[in-house]
C-alpha cells in the first residue's frame, strides 16, 4: 500500500498514446498491476474517443439518449459485464455489473446533452446545423471514461483473482431530470460500499465539497380565451397568472437566506396578443446547500402560485419535475481519489491544441487564466464549501460513501454549459481530460477491491455525517419519472 498512498510527485513525463492524445503519467509511482491497467486504457483511447465522439454528435437530450445509452450497453456486454436494462422505470438506464461478493464498487456513467447549445468543434462560435443540442457539460466524456475506468478494472480483477464487484450504473437526465434520484429511490446503490464518479471541467481537482439541493416544478396556469380587444372583460389571462407569480416570488427574494437561488422561465405565454391566454405555464428551480430549506422554501413558491391564481381568477396546478439532494461529502474517498489524481497527472497541449484553446481563450475574459492550468493538480482542499450548482449524484451520496473529481476537457477559464465547453469536448482536448478521469477512477477503484477497509471507514464518514437515523426520502415524492420533460 506504500505505492497506492504516496503523496510524493515523481517526475512526470509525458507518453505517447493513439490519436496523439497526450497526458501526463506518473510512472515510477505505479506497481506492475497498476501500470498494466493505465497501459490498457492507453491502448484503447482512439476507441474510446470514437465512442464519446458518437455520443458527442447525437447529443440527446435527458430521457431521450436511446442510441447513447445503447452504445454504452453495447460495450459493457461486450467487455463481458452483464447489462440489466430499463431500472428505476426509465427506458434508457442500465446497471452493468460484473463479478460477486464484496466490496461493491459502484462507478456512475452520465450521457445527456442540453438544450440550445449547438456547437461544432471550433474555437469560434459556430453552431452545427444537424443539431439544436450540444454536450455542453461533456456527459458525452463521462460516461465514455467511467465506462472505460470499469472494464480496465474488470479486466484487473480476473487477472489478478481478486474478488468482489465492479458495476457500472448508466444514468439518464442529470440536467434536470433527475434519473439517480430515481434509480436511488429504488434502491439500487443499497448494496454499494463506494461510488465514484467524476465531471468535466477547466481544471483538475479531488476535494470534498459539497453542492446545492435542489427542486424544479411547472407551475400551470389556466384561464379563459377571449378577444383582448372586443371583449377582454370575459377573459381570465393564465398569464396574468405566471406573471403575479413571479413578481411576488421577485419579492420574496429579500426575505430569503443568503444562499438561496432561485430561477425560472416562461415556457408558455399564450399564443397572440388578441387572444387572452387560456394556458401559461413557468418552470422554477429553487437552491440552498440544506435539503431541507429547499422543501421550506418550495412550499412559498407554491404559496406565491396559489395566491396568483386567487387574484386572477385562474386555477392553477403544478408538476413537481425534480429534486436532488446536496452532495454529501466523504473525506475518506476524496483523499483517496486526490492520491490517484496526482499520481496520473494533468493534461499537456500541443501546439495545435495551445492554438486552439489559445483562441478560445480570447472568447472567455478571463484576466490572469493561463493555459498551463490544464497540467496542473489543485492541492486538496478537505473543506472546500459548497459548489454553486446541484447534481442528483447528491442523493447517491446520501445513501452510499461517494466521491468524485473533475479534470481538464475543456480551456481554462471555459463555464460548464457554454458553447466553449461543447467546442473543446468535441476535439482531442476534451478527449485526453476524460483518459485523465478514466485512469485516476480505475487506481481508485483498485484500491478499494485491495483494501475494503477504505470503505469501511468511509461508510462510518457518511453515517457521522448524515446521523444514524436518516432514513432516504427523495424529494420529488413518488412521482414517476418524467420521461418528456425535454420534449
Amino acid at each position: 500500500m506504500n505505492t497506492v498512498f504516496c503523496n510524493i510527485r515523481l517526475l512526470l513525463f509525458a507518453i505517447l498514446i493513439p490519436t496523439s492524445l497526450t497526458v501526463l503519467i506518473a510512472q515510477p509511482s505505479l506497481s506492475k498491476d497498476e501500470a498494466q491497467v493505465l497501459e490498457s486504457i492507453d491502448q484503447n483511447t482512439a476507441h474510446y474517443s470514437d465512442i464519446a465522439q458518437q455520443i458527442w454528435s447525437w447529443a440527446e437530450l435527458g430521457y431521450q439518449e436511446q442510441q447513447s445509452s445503447t452504445l454504452l450497453q453495447s460495450e459493457l456486454s461486450a467487455a463481458g459485464f452483464a447489462v440489466e436494462t430499463g431500472v428505476a422505470d426509465i427506458p434508457t438506464a442500465f446497471v452493468a455489473s460484473f463479478g460477486s461478493g464484496s466490496p461493491v464498487i459502484g462507478i456512475l456513467g452520465e450521457f445527456d446533452a442540453l438544450p440550445g447549445v449547438s456547437q461544432a468543434a471550433v474555437a469560434h462560435k459556430q453552431a452545427r446545423a444537424e443539431s439544436a443540442n450540444g454536450h455542453a457539460c461533456g456527459h458525452h466524456l463521462f460516461g465514455t471514461a467511467s465506462a472505460a475506468a470499469v472494464i480496465a478494472v474488470k479486466d484487473w480483477l480476473v487477472r489478478s483473482g481478486t474478488s468482489g464487484t465492479i458495476r457500472f450504473y448508466g444514468t439518464p437526465a442529470e440536467e434536470g431530470g433527475a434519473g439517480k434520484v430515481y434509480m436511488t429511490r429504488a434502491g439500487l446503490f443499497d448494496d454499494v460500499d463506494a461510488v465514484l464518479h467524476w465531471h468535466p471541467g477547466d481544471g483538475n481537482s479531488a476535494d470534498a465539497g459539497s453542492t446545492l439541493s435542489n427542486m424544479s416544478a411547472k407551475f400551470r396556469f389556466y384561464g379563459q380565451a377571449s378577444h383582448a380587444a372586443a371583449a377582454p372583460h370575459r377573459g381570465r389571462s393564465a398569464l396574468d397568472g405566471v406573471e403575479a407569480m413571479n413578481y411576488m416570488v421577485n419579492l420574496m427574494r429579500e426575505h430569503v437566506s443568503e444562499k438561496t437561488r432561485i430561477h425560472y422561465v416562461i415556457t408558455r405565454g399564450g399564443e397572440a396578443p388578441n387572444v387572452v391566454p387560456a394556458f401559461a405555464e413557468a418552470f422554477y428551480y429553487v437552491r440552498h446547500p440544506d435539503r431541507a430549506e429547499v422543501k421550506r422554501l418550495f412550499e412559498r413558491l407554491v404559496l406565491a402560485a396559489e395566491g396568483a391564481a386567487k387574484g386572477t381568477e385562474t386555477q392553477m396546478e403544478y408538476e413537481i419535475i425534480h429534486g436532488s439532494y446536496n452532495l454529501m461529502p466523504n473525506k475518506t474517498l476524496a483523499e483517496l481519489m486526490h492520491q490517484n489524481l496526482e499520481r496520473v497527472g494533468g493534461v499537456v497541449y500541443t501546439d495545435q491544441e495551445k492554438n486552439f484553446a489559445d483562441s478560445i481563450l480570447q472568447t472567455l475574459n478571463r484576466p490572469g487564466i493561463t493555459l498551463d492550468q490544464a497540467e496542473r493538480i489543485q492541492p486538496f482542499n478537505p473543506s472546500p464549501g459548497v459548489y454553486p450548482a446541484s447534481t442528483d449524484v447528491g442523493d447517491v451520496s446520501w445513501v452510499a460513501p461517494t466521491t468524485g473529481l473533475r479534470t481538464a476537457t475543456w480551456v481554462p477559464g471555459t463555464s460548464a454549459h457554454s458553447w466553449q465547453a461543447v467546442a473543446a469536448g468535441g476535439m482531442s482536448i476534451g478527449k485526453k481530460g476524460m483518459i485523465v478521469a478514466a485512469k485516476t477512477i480505475s487506481l481508485t477503484a483498485m484500491d478499494l477491491f485491495r483494501a475494503p477497509e477504505i470503505c469501511e471507514r468511509a461508510k462510518a464518514e457518511l453515517q457521522e455525517r448524515t446521523g444514524a437515523d436518516f432514513q432516504y426520502e427523495a424529494l420529488l415524492g413518488d412521482r414517476e419519472p418524467p420521461l418528456d420533460y425535454r420534449k
